[in-house]
Formats: C-alpha cells, sequence, structure tokens
C-alpha cells in the first residue's frame, strides 16, 4: 500500500499540541511525528482488529466516576471505525464500564460488549482473549498507568491503584502493535519518554509518570484530540475509509457522545471533578474548534 504524504498529518498533529495548562510543550517535542506513525501502522495492517482501552476513574468527583477525557474521544473513534467497516473492541475498569458504554450509546453505537475488568484483578483472560480474536493494534486512550514504583497516579499524585485496574499489562501481552494518547504524562505510552522530561516540566511530574511504553505515542493538549487526530490522520492515509471517518468529525456527534457519556454513565470532569457537559476544565467550543482544524487541514 502507498502510504501518502505525511505533511497534512504533521499539521494535523501539530493543531493538537496546544497546551492546556499542564506545561507539556518539551513532550510534544519529544513525541513530534507520534501521530503519523501510529496512523501508519494502522493503516498498513491487513485486516486490522483494534482493542481500546480507556477510562480514568475520579474517586473524589461529584459523583464519583469516570473523566469525560477518554471515554468521549474513544467513544468517537469507535464510530468511525465500525463506519469503515474496522473491527474493534474495548476495555476498561468495571467502575468506568457505565460511563463507556453510555459514551457508546451517543455515538448511536448500541449495546457494546465491553471487556470489564475490576480494580485489583488481572488481565491475562482478556489478553488471551484478544489474541484469540485476531487483535492487531491496542490503543490505550487517556488511561492511568504504573509509575517506577509500580503505583498509578493521577495528575494530583493520588494513588489510583484502588480504582484502577491492570490494563496496562494489554500492552505487553500479545503480538499486536501498541499506540497510546495521553495529556500528562502519568497515562499509559508515557513510558516512551524520558522520565526527566517528566519529572521537570510537569507538577508532581517525577512520582506521577508512568513507565509503560508504547511503540506510538501521540501527545495531545488533550487526549480526546488524539482521537480526533487518529481519525484525521487515518482519513488522510486511507482513502477508503476516508468518507466514513470525515463523517464522525462532527460537533455534533461530539457533544451527543458528550451528553450521554456525562448524564448516563456518569462521568466528571476531570479538572473540575463535577457532573458538566467540559472535558478537562474546557467548555465544547474549544474542543470542536479542534475537530473543525483537523477537517480544514484535510479538506473535508
Amino acid at each position: 500500500m502507498q502510504i501518502e504524504s505525511r505533511h497534512p498529518i504533521d499539521a494535523i498533529e501539530r493543531a493538537i499540541q496546544q497546551d492546556v495548562g499542564r506545561n507539556i510543550g518539551a513532550l510534544f517535542g519529544c513525541c513530534a511525528g507520534g501521530l503519523y506513525a501510529a496512523a501508519a501502522a494502522i493503516a498498513a495492517t491487513p485486516h486490522p482488529v483494534l482493542g481500546l482501552i480507556t477510562g480514568f476513574y475520579v474517586p473524589f468527583g461529584t459523583p464519583p466516576a469516570a473523566e469525560t477525557d477518554g471515554p468521549v474521544g474513544t467513544a468517537l473513534l469507535a464510530a468511525g471505525l465500525s463506519a469503515a467497516g474496522v473491527r474493534w473492541r474495548i476495555a476498561t475498569d468495571t467502575i468506568c464500564a457505565n460511563a463507556c458504554a453510555a459514551a457508546l450509546r451517543g455515538a448511536s453505537l448500541g449495546k457494546v460488549e465491553i471487556d470489564a475488568v475490576a480494580p485489583g484483578g488481572e488481565a491475562t483472560t482478556l489478553a488471551a482473549a484478544w489474541a484469540a480474536q485476531g487483535v492487531t493494534t491496542a490503543i490505550a486512550i487517556e488511561r492511568c498507568g504504573p509509575a517506577s514504583d509500580g503505583v498509578p497516579r493521577n495528575m494530583r499524585g493520588l494513588d489510583m491503584l484502588p480504582w484502577t485496574a491492570p490494563l496496562h499489562t494489554l500492552f505487553a501481552a500479545g503480538p499486536w502493535d501498541t499506540v497510546a494518547i495521553g495529556d500528562g504524562g502519568n497515562e499509559i505510552g508515557m513510558g516512551s519518554v524520558p522520565r526527566a522530561l517528566i519529572a521537570q516540566h510537569i507538577d508532581n511530574g517525577a512520582a506521577i509518570a508512568c513507565v509503560t511504553p508504547a511503540r506510538h505515542l501521540i501527545v495531545a493538549g488533550v487526549s480526546n484530540w488524539g482521537c480526533f487526530a487518529l481519525i484525521g490522520a487515518l482519513a488522510v492515509l486511507r482513502p477508503d475509509w476516508r468518507t466514513a471517518l470525515l463523517a464522525v468529525l462532527d460537533e455534533n456527534l461530539d457533544q451527543a457522545i458528550l451528553h450521554a457519556t456525562v448524564h448516563n454513565g456518569p462521568a466528571v470532569d476531570g479538572v473540575t471533578r463535577q457532573q458538566t457537559l467540559t472535558v478537562d476544565g474546557l467548555p465544547p467550543e474549544i474542543h470542536h474548534a479542534r475537530l473543525r482544524a483537523i477537517r480544514d487541514i484535510i479538506g473535508g
């Protein structure tokens, strides 16, 4: 398969690499080109089957629930993949499963079987199931991963082990390629970034830096934007998927997913910890500007 010029994809990557207050500019530079590498690997895979991993619990939210960043972007990506005829599965914690299910329903995907693992459980059986089902790429999206001491932490430095299933083990458990999307340094995939860089630039960086690497790492200002960008990049590289993927880069669909996730999950904003129609403290118009920018770059 001939892969087209990476220029528009690099432009898409720049569009999502806008710091929203975490001081992650150095991570953008370190991981430049990650979007193209991830999309090219998926686009070149015969008969891809994607294993999507998401869900980040907010234990002191009002109410305690999964955060909106992650499930919303994952559902939009899943909608595009389904429309393009690409098979996928989704894995999360048992305590984030309702939010993920609500997000998928908001994307008009109906009732979807979710691979849910309990905090304190193990993912060995799930890894075997994914291998049997022919998963070719595991994609972690805004998924808390272990620091150097084995403890997953949120951006505030809180020990998240009581609320986090060990889904990071899926990244080393199968024959599949690995892609990760993150925005803060504590997510699965950030082990591909020098720990000292995260420690130098990000609050609590030395304590929270995840050590689980990914073959391809996409760093975005907000992790949902990384999903937007991956959809756009795949539309560039796979003309046969283009129409289906561009159709989901739609503000109304994104808003419907967010509304369903927040109200039916429930889910909360990970920054404010409130049950509001925001992601990382930002209103929908900020996120929708990223969608429009990506569409404009592609010309869709």
